[in-house]
């Protein structure tokens, strides 16, 4: 560890645990997390790096605060739904802070990466699952028709697909003993001329993004308990993710350099 003082200012918190080599990164943050959380996060890491507590210690806030999206979508009303978006929010900001704990205290780990993985599965997974049983009423009422839950599992099924298919890769490429995937927009780049031609409008409509938490809270809170929502859903993640393959296995990500 190392010996960084125990109570910084936020500049030098800024300046340690925001570098640019990963919050420049093409994949590093979320909008909310460019637009304010990372501007509001140091004040909250030091605070936490006054107390005893670890960076995976938050990472379990982080886990914990995400599953309780989806309790918060089983509250009937209104409530449940602006809780959930909260919730949502304070899961990303506690997703910046165990970063820059682990930075400025240089206790980056494995097991935090792991423990973060976890919990963007296990948080985004279980959103539209509790979504359709909030459709059904439960758990006030008795589930006597399971057609909606079931098809809020499928979506959840490609939810985890979708996350596994970035993680597979890493994964292959440990195995065949190649060098760590750089996360640049190059590796990512298609090598087909019609790939780049499908792959362009999504730089704008970015609907492969409408699966992460933040997102589907707020899609929720517009449209309210429609059961059109779970339907259309499907089909959207079924989309994103034969596209989110095909864009994988057309690009550099499997090349040595």
């Amino acid at each position: 560890m190392t010996n960084r003082p125990v109570n910084p200012t936020v500049a030098q918190i800024r300046e340690i645990s925001q570098p640019v080599s990963v919050t420049g990164r093409s994949n590093a943050e979320h909008w909310v997390a460019d637009l304010y959380l990372r501007k509001i996060s140091p004040y909250l890491t030091r605070i936490l790096l006054r107390t005893p507590v670890t960076a995976n210690g938050v990472t379990y806030l982080m886990i914990a605060t995400g599953i309780s999206i989806s309790g918060a979508l089983l509250i009937p009303g209104t409530t449940g739904i602006l809780l959930a978006l909260f919730l949502s929010q304070l899961q990303m900001l506690w997703d910046c802070c165990d970063g820059e704990i682990a930075r400025w205290r240089e206790t980056q780990s494995p097991k935090g990466v792991f423990l973060d993985r976890v919990g963007h599965y296990l948080t985004e997974s279980l959103i539209p699952i509790a979504f359709s049983l909030r459709l059904m009423g439960w758990p006030e009422k008795e589930l006597t028709d399971w057609k909606i839950p079931f098809l809020g599992a499928l979506i959840s099924i490609m939810i985890l697909l979708n996350k596994a298919f970035n993680d597979i890769v890493h994964v292959s490429r440990a195995f065949a003993l190649l060098p760590k995937l750089s996360d640049s927009k190059e590796s990512s780049a298609p090598t087909a001329g019609w790939l780049r031609i499908a792959k362009a409008p999504f730089k704008v409509l970015a609907v492969q993004r409408l699966f992460h938490s933040v997102e589907m809270t707020i899609i929720i809170a517009i449209v309210g308990d429609r059961q059109p929502l779970v339907t259309f859903g499907l089909y959207l993640a079924i989309f994103v993710t034969v596209g989110h393959l095909v864009a994988i296995l057309g690009s550099r990500k499997f090349e040595s350099k």
